[in-house]
């Protein structure tokens, strides 16, 4: 995980490192030279604000990230955090709000940085209510919890280990995710996911086995974020769109739907 710094050229070096570049590679990448590069590690260069922006692209660091970088530097922050409820957000929440409304009959929901759920469409709303879960609840604390996925997810093995690499792999693209690592961690710990050895050949998808009852759904998920968001909350938000994996689940979903419209 990159710590907190308090000046630029160490925030630089560790997201280089990150990148897995040599300063000659970032220097190639960003035009200018490497000593230039090596200047600016050391502090016997100060960079621009121009260049600060320059080198956050070339690096992709999250917007948050980018913030550290440019107030290491002596600059203001660029992004801002603001409540989703802010008028400025109204067109693009009135957008997701589209997406995960009209994905029904089947589930969508979102979720923030650390896997909190911050909205959900109707049929989610069943689902996951079924299994205990709420707006504002955790699914990391759920699926890290001992027993507690294992308990509604009947191929849990398979679906947490696809789980831990996801969770590893954005972890590692945001630099470190303290909340993300620990599930990570918990994660490798549980028996079913330490133990769980991938089929050959493997399947196409991987698809999560709901176990409710007498219902069994598999689903498979699609992910939609927000390109070109600068805004820091609307940049961490990600869409979870679930589709019915058989014939089976996605004629429970039409049942459902033509019940619903009967009421």
């Amino acid at each position: 995980m990159i710590a907190p710094m308090t000046s630029f050229g160490p925030h630089l070096r560790q997201w280089r490192t990150t990148r897995r570049l040599s300063q000659l590679d970032l220097a190639l990448e960003a035009n200018v030279s490497a000593r230039h590069i090596s200047f600016l590690e050391t502090g016997r260069a100060a960079p621009s604000r121009q260049m600060v922006r320059h080198l956050s692209e070339i690096l992709s660091v999250p917007p948050a990230r980018r913030n550290d970088l440019l107030e290491a530097a002596g600059f203001r922050a660029a992004y801002e955090r603001l409540p989703l409820d802010d008028a400025a957000l109204a067109p693009v929440q009135t957008a997701l709000q589209r997406i995960m409304h009209r994905h029904a009959p089947y589930p969508a929901i979102m979720k923030d940085l650390s896997w909190r759920i911050v909205d959900m469409n109707t049929p989610a709303a069943q689902l996951f209510g079924a299994a205990g879960l709420g707006l504002g609840d955790s699914l990391l604390d759920f699926i890290t919890t001992p027993g507690q996925a294992a308990a509604v997810i009947e191929n849990w093995g398979e679906v947490g280990h696809h789980t831990l690499h996801r969770i590893r792999a954005e972890s590692r693209a945001a630099g470190g995710i303290a909340v993300l690592d620990e599930a990570v961690a918990a994660l490798a710990r549980d028996p079913a996911v330490a133990g769980f050895e991938p089929s050959h050949p493997l399947p196409p998808i991987v698809s999560t086995i709901f176990r409710l009852g007498d219902l069994r759904l598999p689903l498979f998920s699609t992910f939609a974020q927000l390109g070109g968001a600068e805004e820091l909350g609307l940049a961490e938000l990600a869409i979870e769109l679930m589709f019915p994996a058989t014939a089976e689940a996605e004629a429970c979903f039409a049942a459902t739907e033509a019940r619903t419209a009967e009421a």
